[in-house]
């Protein structure tokens, strides 16, 4: 008999749900966090692949350069300048191009093409800072949107309140929570990352800079 009842007893039927579903029941502000986050990983990875190109060792390149200005052979330190395309090449490049001006007149326009290539290196990191701060407030919002909803729901029905209405209004809210703090997480560790990035190549700049103004003071 027990035997019996264990095989008609129905199967327990797992539900999946899809992140398809989940975007959908967080409602309309699930859009622009979801182009928030694609924003981030745009900007992200685009920015990770320039600062990787601007990243390259200035040793032999710097290298290069002091033989070549020791020699007086300031054309061909122009062209090694200008075959490679890094912050660090174009800043010499500038210096190069200046010698024979007073040493202030060089160090000045080294440090014009150093604040302009700093920009560069800076693009839309300022938006990434802003998609990591947007993205938790939206989701919030949508949580408090969703509450809203709920409570008016709960106030609408006459008699006793579904649980299932009210649980259902509340999982819905709290869809956008999470969304948005995940958003904003991510956006936040990418954008002190490319931060750090940025400092090491601001520091091979500074150095380069300050090892290239060295050469000219030496004696020839």
């Amino acid at each position: 008999m027990i035997i019996a009842q264990i095989v008609n007893t129905p199967p327990v039927t797992e539900t999946s749900i899809s992140v398809w579903d989940l975007a959908m029941a967080g409602g309309p502000l699930m859009i622009p966090i979801v182009l928030s986050s694609l924003v981030a990983i745009y900007i992200f990875v685009e920015r990770v692949l320039t600062i990787n190109k601007a990243n390259e060792s200035p040793d032999a390149f710097m290298g290069k350069i002091k033989e070549l200005v020791l020699k007086g052979d300031i054309n061909s330190a122009k062209m090694v300048c200008t075959q490679h395309d890094t912050p660090v090449a174009r800043m010499i490049e500038k210096g190069v191009s200046r010698i024979g001006s007073p040493l202030k007149n060089i160090e000045a326009s080294i440090e014009n093409v150093a604040k302009i290539e700093l920009f560069k290196l800076e693009k839309n990191l300022s938006v990434l800072a802003t998609v990591a701060g947007a993205a938790p407030m939206m989701g919030f919002l949508g949580t408090v949107i969703g509450m809203v909803q709920a409570f008016i729901s709960i106030a609408q029905e006459e008699g006793s309140v579904s649980p299932k209405l009210l649980a259902d209004g509340i999982y819905t809210a709290m869809i956008t929570t999470v969304a948005g703090l995940i958003v904003g997480i991510i956006a936040y560790l990418g954008y002190n990352y490319l931060v750090t990035r940025v400092s090491k190549v601001v520091h091979k700049m500074e150095y380069s800079a300050i090892e290239f103004i060295d050469l000219l003071q030496e004696p020839r």
